[in-house]
């Protein structure tokens, strides 16, 4: 008899939110049922940043920046559909211009000014298109998912990825594998705690993550359609040393996003904002700060 796995997750995740002070929220978005973390309130003249996870993760992915960013923000964290705490549904469509409409919606349901908003890895990719629908104050993209490797790439042309292998586990050791991939591709001991912690939850999603992804790849490269000379105030952060969106991907920010503030950080990989937390939100906060209506 198999003996079940026991899931720890959603007592951490409890745990996590009460050390971060965010308050869990719900809302419902194109049928879906949305988890969303806030911190702090509308103010007048303060900025709303909103965070987006990437693939096959959650909102609590941004909690060591949610204990390092300025304390009198507007912070907005949610699991985007499909993922976390947040409705996934086998009939639903999960591209990066569906989930982007989405969050629109959700956002002027809320009637919130100044907005900034950070995505990582496939929620950069959803921040890219969703700052060219609703013109946001600053948008930041962090090891963005949807950018093209080399500058002559068809970005309408059909696209095929390998990154389903790393990025969807469907056994101990690909979580195991996933975990100690997509930092700077080196075993950690975050990577070995990560796995035995959300490994139970991430083996309960393949189906999910498998639809999902799939849809992402048919229209893998929409992002790069939107940014160009309309995308507002643009920072990107990226890893030097990531396995999953090469670095390479910078140069095209160079070519088609000339005046983006482009900030390369070393020994780092896939998620800066896990991974070199401090940094990284510093980086973040001083290029908010300077395109807030507070100035």
């Amino acid at each position: 008899m198999k003996i079940p796995t026991p899931n720890f997750w959603p007592a951490a995740r409890t745990g996590q939110r009460w050390l971060v002070q965010a308050k869990r929220r719900e809302t419902i978005i194109d049928g879906h049922r949305m988890v969303y973390l806030e911190k702090g309130s509308p103010t007048a003249g303060g900025p709303t940043v909103l965070l987006l996870h990437g693939f096959a993760a959650m909102k609590e992915n941004w909690a060591l920046w949610l204990q390092r960013l300025p304390g009198h923000w507007h912070i907005l964290v949610p699991d985007l559909p499909g993922f976390g705490e947040s409705d996934y549904q086998s009939s639903a469509r999960y591209r990066y211009e569906d989930q982007a409409l989405r969050l629109k919606g959700w956002l002027a349901s809320l009637a919130v000014s100044d907005v900034h908003i950070a995505g990582s890895s496939m929620g950069g990719a959803i921040a890219a298109v969703l700052a060219h629908k609703m013109a946001p104050a600053s948008l930041t993209l962090l090891n963005s998912a949807g950018i093209p490797e080399y500058p002559d790439v068809d970005i309408n042309a059909p696209f095929k990825s390998d990154r389903d292998q790393l990025l969807i586990p469907r056994d101990w050791a690909g979580v195991y594998r996933m975990f100690n991939s997509v930092g700077n591709g080196k075993p950690t001991a975050m990577g070995v705690a990560m796995t035995g912690l959300l490994g139970p939850d991430l083996l309960s999603r393949s189906d999910a993550l498998r639809h999902i992804f799939d849809d992402m790849l048919a229209d893998a490269l929409a992002p790069a359609r939107y940014l160009g000379a309309d995308t507002p105030p643009l920072q990107v952060q990226w890893g030097d040393r990531d396995v999953i969106t090469p670095t390479r991907c910078v140069d095209w920010f160079r070519n088609a996003t000339p005046d983006a503030d482009i900030r390369l950080f070393r020994n780092v990989g896939h998620l800066p904002m896990l991974e070199s937390p401090g940094l990284s939100a510093r980086t973040l906060a001083g290029f908010v700060e300077r395109h807030s209506g507070r100035h």
